[in-house]
């Protein structure tokens, strides 16, 4: 059986899921489950990062436990598998015993191979990123993702990593592999990046300073700097250093815009350091606003993905995300926009389908029905080269020019009329056509929306009697 990984990042531990995450896991979602329908064995990583000074000061403000603070929001993340009714095999903590011994032993690599060193330094930094900055990158002295922060300076002696030594091996790789970072403008700007020159970056802090972090090997005054530890979860996930990781590596990555640089170069960086094939691809979106401005709690537009469920189902809002967020670029969304979506698309688009179908097919064929596949390959190929682009939007447009022609098919023939004038075989042909065009439209909806699919697959089970509603109508 072929065999492919995927992952997302691995959410910071010190605020509750918010939809952009949602967003991300989705999106690996569908396309592990797309993999899984092809016959690929997939292995589905994603977990949570819980080290560094975010998660230590939100402790600190909350009055707990460091790890007890973690495992409460650790527990939260790891709920949107049921939730939003996720398929991933693998939940990779980095405070896991496994993980911190598979970073140190990382470190002790990269060590061996020349690429980490030791300096005295200040910088300016944004706790939001958990990144250094350079005056070009801060808007009037402040990060632009997180202008509600001050910028920071640090100035203490750190471990380095010669980042500045892979401008060329990383030059190279964009360059033998196209694709390596999707979508395209993606790459250009990590390239354009690394072109610019690389800086060595600051891999440990002081434990005096911030203890909560993966122990330096061999020097107790210092504990791992976040990036460092968290991004060696792509491969302790699959249980490096052991060698069977090979089985699953190299993997997709799927990641946010705001991970571009960690992703595409500092990883792929510390990877060759550790002589490790570089990732397979790395998948990147943008965010998610809200009625046109970035989310923020303090503009209290941020949205829960929880509540949208509660509201709305997991299949709607996955529906919502992979159709109308588009896979690369910012994009809104609102509860408005979500309600006009679930109404025209689901309850009056497929579940009217499914519906009307099926009660055709218990009252004129005795709820039964021949099964055999009618899609066409153009429309076959059209879906599953959206897919492998990762163009989730233009998949679900394909699936739903044929829910809308099947709708059309029932009202331009109204069966209904045809049995009133004694059309038996003619709409016995019809409806036999049209339970196919459904059964065919649910298997290429699976990866999008599986209780939906369930629920199909049930109720076209012979005898057919006509299908409850999938939609039901919203509480006002």
């Amino acid at each position: 059986m072929k065999k492919i990984s995927l992952t997302t990042t691995l959410p910071y531990v010190n605020s509750d899921p918010h939809i952009g995450f949602a967003l991300e896991i989705i999106q690996a979602d569908i396309i592990a489950r797309w993999y899984a329908q092809q016959g690929y064995e997939v292995f589905f990583n994603t977990g949570t990062d819980e080290h560094g000074v975010k998660i230590f000061r939100k402790a600190q403000e909350a009055g707990k436990d460091v790890q007890a603070y973690v495992d409460e929001y650790a527990a939260k993340f790891d709920n949107l598998k049921t939730t939003l009714n996720l398929s991933y095999n693998s939940f990779i903590r980095t405070t896991d015993s496994k993980h911190i011994a598979a970073a140190q032993e990382f470190w002790k690599r990269c060590l061996a191979k020349g690429d980490i060193y030791k300096k005295q330094y200040s910088v300016k930094y944004c706790s939001g990123c958990e990144l250094e900055k350079t005056d070009s990158e801060l808007d009037h002295g402040k990060c632009p993702i997180h202008p509600n922060l001050d910028i920071e300076i640090i100035s203490e002696e750190n471990y380095f990593f010669k980042f500045s030594a892979y401008q060329k091996p990383l030059l190279d790789l964009y360059k033998k592999q196209a694709d390596f970072v999707v979508p395209e403008h993606r790459l250009k700007e990590i390239r354009t990046f690394v072109e610019g020159g690389l800086q060595d970056f600051s891999i440990s802090r002081l434990k005096e300073k911030m203890p909560w972090g993966v122990p330096v090997p061999d020097d107790e005054t210092q504990v791992m700097y976040v990036w460092f530890d968290a991004l060696v979860n792509y491969i302790s996930c699959l249980g490096w250093p052991d060698k069977k990781y090979s089985d699953w590596w190299p993997s997709i990555q799927f990641a946010g815009k705001d991970n571009l640089r960690q992703q595409s170069a500092m990883w792929q960086a510390m990877l060759l350091s550790a002589d490790i094939e570089p990732s397979k691809q790395i998948v990147i979106h943008g965010f998610i606003t809200s009625g046109g401005q970035k989310m923020s709690k303090s503009l209290g537009n941020v949205v829960d993905p929880f509540a949208i469920v509660d509201q709305f189902g997991a299949d709607a809002l996955r529906y919502y995300l992979a159709r109308y967020v588009k896979p690369f670029e910012d994009s809104d969304f609102t509860v408005d926009r979500m309600k006009e979506v679930y109404a025209s698309d689901l309850a009056n688009g497929l579940g009217n389908l499914v519906s009307r179908v099926t009660n055709m097919v218990e009252k004129y064929c005795g709820g039964t029905f021949t099964r055999t596949q009618i899609l066409g390959s153009v429309t076959v190929k059209a879906y599953g080269e959206a897919l492998k682009t990762y163009r989730l939007d233009e998949a679900l447009n394909v699936v739903w020019k044929l829910v809308d022609v099947a709708n059309k098919m029932i009202d331009d023939a109204a069966p209904w009329k045809m049995a009133k004038d004694g059309k038996e075989m003619e709409v016995r042909a019809l409806l036999g056509e049209l339970t196919n065009r459904v059964l065919d439209i649910n298997e290429l909806l699976i990866p999008f929306m599986p209780a939906t699919t369930e629920k199909i697959t049930k109720a076209f089970e012979q005898p057919v009697k006509k299908a409850e509603p999938l939609f039901p109508r919203l509480e006002q």
